[in-house]
Protein backbone atom coordinates (compact mmCIF):
# COMPACT_ATOMS: atom_id res chain seq x y z
CA UNK A 1 0.00 0.00 0.00
CA UNK A 2 1.78 3.52 -1.10
CA UNK A 3 2.53 5.50 2.26
CA UNK A 4 4.85 7.96 2.79
CA UNK A 5 7.75 5.95 3.07
CA UNK A 6 6.99 4.43 -0.41
CA UNK A 7 9.83 5.70 -2.27
CA UNK A 8 12.42 4.67 0.66
CA UNK A 9 11.34 1.25 0.75
CA UNK A 10 11.77 1.56 -3.09
CA UNK A 11 15.22 2.05 -2.10
CA UNK A 12 15.72 -0.24 0.56
CA UNK A 13 12.72 -2.97 0.36
CA UNK A 14 10.63 -4.38 3.22
CA UNK A 15 12.59 -6.16 5.56
CA UNK A 16 14.62 -3.33 5.82
CA UNK A 17 11.66 -0.68 6.44
CA UNK A 18 10.40 -3.32 9.16
CA UNK A 19 13.41 -3.25 10.84
CA UNK A 20 13.54 0.55 10.68
CA UNK A 21 9.87 0.72 12.10
CA UNK A 22 10.86 -1.38 15.01
CA UNK A 23 14.08 -0.04 16.11
CA UNK A 24 14.26 2.85 18.93
CA UNK A 25 16.86 5.31 18.12
CA UNK A 26 18.20 7.23 21.34
CA UNK A 27 19.67 10.84 20.15
CA UNK A 28 21.63 12.46 22.90
CA UNK A 29 22.34 16.36 21.68
CA UNK A 30 19.71 18.14 20.02
CA UNK A 31 21.80 20.67 17.78
CA UNK A 32 23.40 21.12 14.61
CA UNK A 33 24.07 17.64 14.17
CA UNK A 34 21.37 15.87 15.92
CA UNK A 35 19.11 17.72 14.92
CA UNK A 36 19.48 16.67 11.08
CA UNK A 37 19.96 13.19 12.34
CA UNK A 38 16.53 13.08 13.59
CA UNK A 39 14.92 14.79 10.82
CA UNK A 40 16.34 12.13 8.72
CA UNK A 41 15.58 9.22 10.83
CA UNK A 42 11.69 10.17 10.97
CA UNK A 43 11.71 10.66 7.44
CA UNK A 44 13.40 7.32 6.68
CA UNK A 45 10.68 4.95 8.65
CA UNK A 46 12.30 5.15 12.02
CA UNK A 47 9.25 5.28 14.43
CA UNK A 48 10.45 5.52 18.32
CA UNK A 49 12.87 7.76 19.60
CA UNK A 50 14.39 9.39 22.92
CA UNK A 51 15.38 12.71 22.64
CA UNK A 52 18.00 13.75 25.01
CA UNK A 53 18.92 17.32 25.76
CA UNK A 54 18.23 20.19 28.34
CA UNK A 55 19.83 23.40 25.99
CA UNK A 56 16.73 25.95 24.99
CA UNK A 57 16.89 27.46 21.40
CA UNK A 58 18.85 30.28 21.54
CA UNK A 59 18.59 33.36 18.72
CA UNK A 60 22.26 32.39 17.48
CA UNK A 61 21.29 28.78 16.92
CA UNK A 62 19.22 29.83 13.88
CA UNK A 63 22.20 29.92 11.20
CA UNK A 64 22.67 25.65 11.47
CA UNK A 65 20.25 23.98 13.91
CA UNK A 66 16.85 22.96 11.89
CA UNK A 67 14.84 23.07 15.01
CA UNK A 68 15.67 26.74 15.42
CA UNK A 69 13.38 29.30 13.81
CA UNK A 70 12.29 32.81 15.34
CA UNK A 71 9.58 31.62 16.76
CA UNK A 72 11.25 28.27 18.95
CA UNK A 73 13.77 31.03 20.65
CA UNK A 74 13.79 30.17 24.71
CA UNK A 75 12.13 26.78 23.89
CA UNK A 76 13.46 23.75 24.48
CA UNK A 77 15.44 21.90 21.70
CA UNK A 78 14.07 18.48 22.65
CA UNK A 79 10.63 19.45 22.87
CA UNK A 80 10.64 21.65 19.36
CA UNK A 81 12.41 18.06 17.88
CA UNK A 82 9.92 16.26 19.01
CA UNK A 83 6.85 18.58 17.76
CA UNK A 84 8.76 18.89 13.96
CA UNK A 85 9.02 14.80 14.50
CA UNK A 86 4.97 14.20 14.81
CA UNK A 87 4.51 16.86 12.09
CA UNK A 88 6.44 14.36 9.66
CA UNK A 89 5.19 11.18 11.30
CA UNK A 90 2.23 11.55 13.72
CA UNK A 91 2.46 7.76 14.44
CA UNK A 92 5.73 7.90 16.17
CA UNK A 93 6.78 7.25 19.88
CA UNK A 94 8.64 10.06 21.06
CA UNK A 95 10.24 10.44 24.23
CA UNK A 96 11.91 13.62 25.58
CA UNK A 97 14.45 13.90 28.33
CA UNK A 98 14.72 17.15 29.14
CA UNK A 99 18.45 16.67 31.01
CA UNK A 100 22.10 16.58 30.38
CA UNK A 101 23.91 12.99 30.30
CA UNK A 102 26.32 12.68 33.03
CA UNK A 103 27.58 9.35 34.12
CA UNK A 104 25.91 10.01 37.71
CA UNK A 105 22.87 10.12 35.79
CA UNK A 106 23.19 7.19 32.97
CA UNK A 107 21.07 4.98 35.12
CA UNK A 108 18.09 7.19 34.37
CA UNK A 109 17.97 5.53 30.82
CA UNK A 110 16.18 3.24 29.56
CA UNK A 111 19.64 1.64 27.69
CA UNK A 112 18.51 -2.01 27.30
CA UNK A 113 15.29 -0.59 24.98
CA UNK A 114 17.73 1.15 22.56
CA UNK A 115 18.78 -0.04 19.35
CA UNK A 116 21.14 2.18 18.62
CA UNK A 117 22.60 5.17 20.02
CA UNK A 118 23.67 8.55 18.12
CA UNK A 119 26.54 10.07 20.64
CA UNK A 120 26.08 14.03 19.53
CA UNK A 121 26.60 15.70 22.60
CA UNK A 122 29.66 19.00 22.96
CA UNK A 123 31.71 17.56 26.10
CA UNK A 124 34.29 14.48 26.40
CA UNK A 125 32.89 13.59 29.70
CA UNK A 126 29.29 12.97 28.64
CA UNK A 127 30.92 11.57 25.33
CA UNK A 128 33.31 8.93 26.72
CA UNK A 129 31.05 8.14 29.26
CA UNK A 130 27.89 7.63 26.14
CA UNK A 131 30.08 5.69 24.60
CA UNK A 132 31.32 3.17 27.34
CA UNK A 133 27.70 2.90 28.60
CA UNK A 134 26.41 1.98 25.16
CA UNK A 135 29.29 -0.81 24.83
CA UNK A 136 28.90 -2.50 27.93
CA UNK A 137 25.40 -3.06 26.76
CA UNK A 138 26.25 -3.85 23.72
CA UNK A 139 24.52 -0.88 21.98
CA UNK A 140 25.58 0.32 18.16
CA UNK A 141 26.36 3.70 18.74
CA UNK A 142 27.59 6.42 16.38
CA UNK A 143 29.50 9.68 17.53
CA UNK A 144 30.03 13.30 16.11
CA UNK A 145 33.08 14.78 16.67
CA UNK A 146 34.07 18.45 15.68
CA UNK A 147 31.92 20.25 13.70
CA UNK A 148 33.11 24.06 14.73
CA UNK A 149 35.17 25.52 13.26
CA UNK A 150 34.42 23.93 9.80
CA UNK A 151 33.93 25.34 6.32
CA UNK A 152 33.98 22.11 4.10
CA UNK A 153 31.55 19.39 4.06
CA UNK A 154 33.32 17.63 1.67
CA UNK A 155 35.89 16.77 3.97
CA UNK A 156 33.80 15.09 6.35
CA UNK A 157 33.54 11.32 6.17
CA UNK A 158 33.03 8.00 8.09
CA UNK A 159 35.80 6.69 10.22
CA UNK A 160 37.15 4.26 13.21
CA UNK A 161 38.50 6.62 15.50
CA UNK A 162 41.63 5.12 15.76
CA UNK A 163 41.74 5.71 12.05
CA UNK A 164 40.78 9.70 12.59
CA UNK A 165 43.35 12.61 11.94
CA UNK A 166 43.74 16.26 11.96
CA UNK A 167 39.98 16.68 14.16
CA UNK A 168 41.30 18.44 17.49
CA UNK A 169 38.06 16.59 19.64
CA UNK A 170 38.56 13.03 17.57
CA UNK A 171 42.52 13.02 19.17
CA UNK A 172 41.40 13.98 22.53
CA UNK A 173 38.91 10.99 22.41
CA UNK A 174 41.29 8.67 21.00
CA UNK A 175 43.49 8.85 23.82
CA UNK A 176 40.60 9.13 26.46
CA UNK A 177 39.09 5.73 24.92
CA UNK A 178 42.59 3.91 24.16
CA UNK A 179 43.22 4.67 28.44
CA UNK A 180 39.77 2.83 29.23
CA UNK A 181 39.85 -0.41 26.30
CA UNK A 182 37.82 0.77 24.15
CA UNK A 183 39.23 -0.83 20.51
CA UNK A 184 36.50 0.81 18.16
CA UNK A 185 34.12 3.43 17.46
CA UNK A 186 32.12 4.90 14.98
CA UNK A 187 32.45 8.34 13.99
CA UNK A 188 31.80 11.00 11.68
CA UNK A 189 35.03 13.63 11.43
CA UNK A 190 36.08 16.68 9.34
CA UNK A 191 39.91 16.47 8.11
CA UNK A 192 40.20 19.42 7.56
CA UNK A 193 41.97 21.97 9.61
CA UNK A 194 39.98 24.01 12.46
CA UNK A 195 39.77 27.82 11.22
CA UNK A 196 40.81 30.43 14.01
CA UNK A 197 37.36 32.10 14.85
CA UNK A 198 37.26 35.85 14.42
CA UNK A 199 38.59 37.56 17.33
CA UNK A 200 35.76 39.87 17.96
CA UNK A 201 34.05 40.14 20.94
CA UNK A 202 30.91 42.89 19.42
CA UNK A 203 30.05 39.33 17.74
CA UNK A 204 31.27 36.82 20.59
CA UNK A 205 28.64 34.93 22.83
CA UNK A 206 31.86 35.06 25.48
CA UNK A 207 31.06 38.61 26.39
CA UNK A 208 27.38 38.87 24.63
CA UNK A 209 25.58 35.57 25.84
CA UNK A 210 21.94 36.15 25.22
CA UNK A 211 21.34 32.60 25.97
CA UNK A 212 17.48 32.41 26.83
CA UNK A 213 16.16 32.76 30.73
CA UNK A 214 17.03 29.30 32.76
CA UNK A 215 19.32 27.96 30.01
CA UNK A 216 21.01 25.59 32.11
CA UNK A 217 24.47 25.79 29.90
CA UNK A 218 25.53 29.45 29.34
CA UNK A 219 27.91 30.64 26.08
CA UNK A 220 29.91 32.13 29.59
CA UNK A 221 30.79 28.83 30.54
CA UNK A 222 32.27 27.57 27.60
CA UNK A 223 36.56 27.65 26.96
CA UNK A 224 36.33 28.25 23.74
CA UNK A 225 32.97 29.41 21.75
CA UNK A 226 33.46 28.12 17.89
CA UNK A 227 32.44 29.44 14.50
CA UNK A 228 30.14 27.34 12.54
CA UNK A 229 28.47 27.56 9.50
CA UNK A 230 25.14 25.90 8.10
CA UNK A 231 26.12 23.27 6.29
CA UNK A 232 28.84 21.43 8.42
CA UNK A 233 26.66 20.10 11.31
CA UNK A 234 24.24 18.93 8.66
CA UNK A 235 26.03 16.90 6.45
CA UNK A 236 27.86 15.46 9.35
CA UNK A 237 24.14 15.05 11.12
CA UNK A 238 22.60 13.56 7.47
CA UNK A 239 25.65 11.01 6.96
CA UNK A 240 25.44 9.89 10.80
CA UNK A 241 21.47 8.85 9.82
CA UNK A 242 22.78 7.50 6.54
CA UNK A 243 25.60 4.87 8.69
CA UNK A 244 22.57 4.43 10.75
CA UNK A 245 19.50 3.02 8.38
CA UNK A 246 22.08 1.04 6.58
CA UNK A 247 23.43 -0.87 9.98
CA UNK A 248 20.10 -1.44 10.87
CA UNK A 249 18.61 -2.62 7.61
CA UNK A 250 21.97 -5.02 7.63
CA UNK A 251 21.37 -6.17 11.20
CA UNK A 252 18.01 -7.05 9.63
CA UNK A 253 19.30 -8.96 6.94
CA UNK A 254 21.81 -10.48 8.90
CA UNK A 255 19.34 -11.79 11.65
CA UNK A 256 17.23 -13.20 8.68
CA UNK A 257 19.72 -15.34 7.20
CA UNK A 258 20.95 -16.99 10.56
CA UNK A 259 17.36 -17.93 11.16
CA UNK A 260 17.51 -19.51 7.49
CA UNK A 261 20.34 -21.47 8.65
Amino acid sequence: MLNQFSRTELLFGKEAMDSLFHARVAVFGIGGVGGYVCEALIRSGVQSFDLIDDDKVCLTNLNRQIIATRKTIGKYKADMMKERMLDINPQADIRVHKCFFLPENADQFPFHEYDYIVDAVDTVTAKIALIIKAQEMNIPVISAMGAGNKQNPGRLQVADIYDTKVCPLARVMRRELKKRGVKKLKVVYSDEPPIKPVEDMSISCRTNCICPPGAQHKCTERRDIPGNAAFVPAAAGLMMAGEIVRDLSDSARSIRKENCI
